[in-house]
């Protein structure tokens, strides 16, 4: 069933947040960092995949983004929903099964045997394809996936995810010089805003994030 009738986008962000919070999928810890895959340190983590084990909580959140994306690029832009290897497989094909489209997914980086793959499934020249993602921090993975799309002469404008750091002012902008528009159902200032709501951590811990999310090269240059 195809959703069309949901919350505003502000009320979907704060459920999105209270559900990543119920879910303990989302960590702070301002005195003993996590360190990221860039190998920078942050007082933030989340996870999404955690997603996935939660039924009820997986299929609001997957209404929530499909709703969002036809509602933003519109309710016949696609022909073709692609997940990103691995965190954006299972979300795109939720998705494309709530918009009645086939579905793909892309590897990182080509199989090295075979056909020697980057797209799986069947993706034609010409499709409007839309890439699903578990999240996006500062673009820079998204921009590779819609390459290898593109390779196959198909066209890809638009690219979704559940989680939006929003911290990172050039993130945006270098997907929109790339031609792709973001779309995301909540941020870390949403979740912050909600975890403060509902005292999920205390407030040293929600202070120290702050501090992070304001000036995040700042935090990291002072501790790395």
């Amino acid at each position: 069933m195809i959703p069309t009738s949901f919350p505003t986008q502000d009320e979907m962000a704060r459920l999105t947040a209270r559900m990543l919070l119920e879910i303990k999928a989302v960590h702070f810890n301002a005195a003993e960092p996590f360190t990221l895959a860039s190998g920078l340190p942050s007082p933030t983590y989340i996870d999404c995949r955690k997603l996935i084990s939660y039924p009820r909580i997986r299929t609001t959140l997957m209404d929530f983004l499909t709703v969002t994306v036809m509602r933003n690029a519109g309710f016949e832009a696609f022909d073709n929903i692609a997940g990103g290897e691995t965190a954006g497989i299972p979300f795109g094909a939720l998705v494309a099964e709530r918009m009645a489209l086939p579905m793909s997914y892309v590897r990182k980086k080509p199989k090295g045997y075979g056909r020697n793959a980057r797209i799986e499934g069947e993706m034609s020249e010409g499709q409007r394809v839309l890439l699903v993602e578990d999240l996006t921090t500062d673009g820079g993975s998204k921009i590779s996936f819609v390459d290898a799309i593109r390779e196959t002469g198909a066209t890809c404008g638009h690219t979704a995810v559940i989680f939006y750091y929003d911290i990172f002012p050039e993130t945006e902008k270098t997907l929109g010089d790339h031609g792709v528009q973001l779309h995301h159902l909540c941020t870390w200032w949403d979740v912050l805003a909600e975890a403060r709501a509902t005292e999920a951590f205390d407030e040293a811990t929600l202070s120290g994030v702050e501090e992070f999310l304001r000036d995040p090269r700042g935090w990291q240059a002072a501790r790395n």
